[in-house]
C-alpha cells in the first residue's frame, strides 16, 4: 500500500483544515489505518486511528472534540478534518496503514509500531 497525505496548510487559530491520505492498490480496504504528527524536536505522536471497516475510531486526549477522522474505502481515501485548530497542532501529519484482516474488521492501533506503511507528511502551521 502506497500512500500520499495532502491538505496542510497554513492558518490561523480557530481555523479548520481537512488533511486527506489517498491510498494506492486494491488492499486499501484491507488496512486499519492512522494519522500521527512530529513537532519539531518532538516524537512522532499518536493523533487518531480508524477501523478497517470504518466502524471504529479513536483519539488522542489532545485531539477530541476537534479533530475527525473518516474513510472512504471506495475512494481509497482517509481524511482528518481538523476544527478549532491550536498553535500546539502545528506539526508535520503522516497517514499509517496496517494490513488488518480480522473477521469483524473493527480493530484500530494506537502504537506507530504496529503500522507497516507510511506516507509522506504534510505540514500543518497554526499561527497564534
Amino acid at each position: 500500500v502506497q500512500l500520499q497525505a495532502s491538505g496542510g496548510g497554513l492558518v490561523q487559530a480557530g481555523e479548520s483544515l481537512r488533511l486527506s491520505c489517498a491510498g494506492s492498490g486494491s488492499s486499501f480496504s484491507n488496512t486499519a489505518m492512522g494519522w500521527f504528527r512530529q513537532a519539531p524536536g518532538k516524537e512522532r505522536e499518536f493523533v487518531t486511528a480508524i477501523s478497517r471497516s470504518g466502524g471504529s475510531t479513536y483519539y488522542a486526549d489532545s485531539v477530541k472534540g476537534r479533530f475527525t477522522i473518516s474513510r472512504d474505502n471506495a475512494k481509497n481515501t482517509m481524511y482528518l478534518q481538523m476544527n478549532s485548530l491550536k498553535p500546539e497542532d502545528t506539526a508535520i501529519y503522516y497517514c499509517a496503514a496496517h494490513r488488518e484482516l480480522s473477521l469483524t474488521g473493527s480493530y484500530y492501533y494506537t502504537d506507530r509500531n504496529e503500522y507497516e506503511y507510511w506516507g509522506r507528511g504534510t505540514q500543518v502551521t497554526v499561527s497564534s
